[in-house]
């Protein structure tokens, strides 16, 4: 008895702590090519309870290494939930990925992996945040990354509209929409009901903890302007290596050493330029080839040079290439560096065969990240927005989600 009675205060103290937030781990180098999606071409995995969800990466130690995947449930907040495995999990995870091959006809070997979730081994039971994590034969961490589960109980009309302040009119977008039961009655929604708004699935920039600015019948209405206002940015530059000996209009030259390397042309800072539009995938990047049939085992990986004037805005400050492919990391692998011989910020990388979008982002001295400081902020951009509704009914220990509504602004209204 007195045992457990000095065990007492540690076992309160234990329950007083905060629980941890789950972020998304970024991959070691050998790791590359992380593509994660759903049943659409969206660059972030949203799916209905029991659509599935396709993972691939590659391994360029190419050696065939066992990889074991697991699957954590979150709350609203991405702190895992409460549930036990059995109750968010049918079967067990922590299982091996089986479904992996080599590369063929490439100069850079490399082992392809693919996991299809739900499969024989697991289905997921219940909606809402979760975290895919990938590890190694000695249990070590190699990468994670977020999807999100829904449950289609509710609509979400949504809308894009330009802001009403006059100092950000030009620049930001307001995201305005409603939710409306469908299949489910909500109780105490002020309270219960919570939402994140995400621009083009970009996580670090969306908007949480929004409450319903009014209530009509027993729809929640979000009118606000500046509340979910996101700034409009510019389109992504691209390039597009799918023919590795054929040139296009954003690629300068290609040379073949021990691999392709594809020179871009220089950028141009776009911040004070009219803004023009061109079709882009909002940051995202897709792998194929025209030399192969199965682009996830026979594309090329190459060295693509990027070039950057450098420029007094730039000051001391570090700029890196921005972009999905290796999901929005601000990394010493993508950071530029001066060469005095031309006056360009200069980066090479690593890139799988494929059309990919990318941006120039700029860290400051004081470790503020400046997202469009080199592309300009537009209010008439496009971007897609998603809404994510999040719902803790009465007695229970986690946050499902309800319904997802989408927006787009190139259909922005005054």
């Amino acid at each position: 008895m007195r045992f457990l009675l000095c065990l007492l205060p540690i076992f309160l103290w234990a329950l007083s702590l905060p629980a941890q937030v789950l972020t998304e781990a970024p991959p070691p180098p050998n790791i590359k090519s992380i593509v994660f999606k759903g049943p659409t071409d969206d660059q972030f995995p949203i799916v209905q309870l029991g659509e599935p969800i396709i993972l691939e990466f590659d391994d360029l130690t190419a050696r065939e290494q066992d990889y074991y995947y697991r699957i954590v449930h979150c709350n609203y907040d991405w702190t895992p939930s409460a549930l036990l495995k059995s109750q968010y999990l049918s079967g067990m995870d922590n299982q091996r990925i089986v479904d992996y091959g080599n590369s063929f006809t490439t100069l850079q070997s490399f082992s392809n992996y693919r996991l299809r979730l739900p499969n024989q081994q697991v289905a997921p039971r219940v909606s809402g945040n979760y975290m895919l994590e990938i590890y190694n034969t000695a249990g070590e961490l190699q990468f994670s990354r977020r999807f999100v589960i829904f449950q289609d109980l509710v609509n979400v009309p949504a809308s894009v509209r330009r802001s009403r302040q006059f100092a950000s009119m030009n620049t930001m977008q307001s995201v305005q929409f409603g939710i409306k039961p469908a299949g489910i009655q909500l109780i105490n929604p002020k309270q219960m009901v919570k939402v994140a708004i995400l621009q083009n699935f970009h996580w670090p920039t969306a908007r949480y903890n929004i409450p319903p600015q009014f209530t009509l019948g027993s729809e929640l209405v979000y009118k606000y302007d500046q509340e979910t206002a996101f700034y409009g940015g510019n389109e992504y530059e691209y390039f597009d290596t799918s023919d590795l000996r054929a040139p296009t209009a954003a690629i300068s030259s290609i040379s073949i050493e021990d691999l392709y390397h594809h020179y871009l042309f220089p950028n141009r800072y776009r911040f004070d330029l009219a803004y023009t539009y061109y079709p882009d995938i909002n940051g995202d990047y897709m792998i194929r080839t025209l030399q192969g049939s199965d682009p996830s085992r026979e594309a090329e990986y190459t060295l693509v040079h990027f070039f950057l004037p450098y420029t007094p805005l730039l000051g001391l400050d570090k700029v890196y290439i921005f972009g999905k492919y290796n999901n929005y990391e601000l990394s010493e692998e993508n950071l530029m560096t001066y060469n005095s011989d031309t006056g360009n910020m200069e980066a090479t990388l690593l890139l799988k065969q494929g059309f990919y979008n990318y941006k120039y982002v700029i860290e400051r001295e004081d470790g503020t990240v400046e997202l469009n400081a080199v592309v300009g902020n537009f209010h008439v951009t496009e971007n897609t927005y998603t809404i994510l509704v999040y719902y803790r009914n009465f007695g229970d220990i986690y946050d499902s989600v309800i319904g997802v509504g989408t927006a787009n602004s190139s259909t922005i209204t005054n």
